[in-house]
């Protein structure tokens, strides 16, 4: 199954390790200072035309993970990938 994450993009769940509120945890230092990695390391992938709203850490074959900027709310993916489920 593949969640659509915004502008056109698709995930496949299996893929998908997390998906998190920005605002609430950028307020941690720890989640600041992966996000901060992630950026240097060019493993930030904006999904959004508009501000995010959240981040999903994925895993890949190339990279320990990769982040997913997209402007979806938490709660919109998570409606997405339920109703995903509720299909099959």
């Amino acid at each position: 199954m593949y969640l659509h994450i915004g502008r056109n993009q698709m995930l496949a769940e299996r893929r998908i390790i997390g998906i998190f509120d920005l605002e609430i945890t950028s307020q941690s230092k720890l989640t600041r200072a992966f996000l901060d990695r992630a950026q240097q390391e060019g493993t930030v992938l904006e999904v959004c035309d508009d501000l995010p709203k959240s981040f999903l850490v994925c895993d890949h074959p190339y990279h320990p993970q990769i982040v997913y900027l997209s402007e979806l709310s938490t709660a919109t993916l998570k409606s997405r990938a339920e109703s995903r489920r509720l299909v099959e």
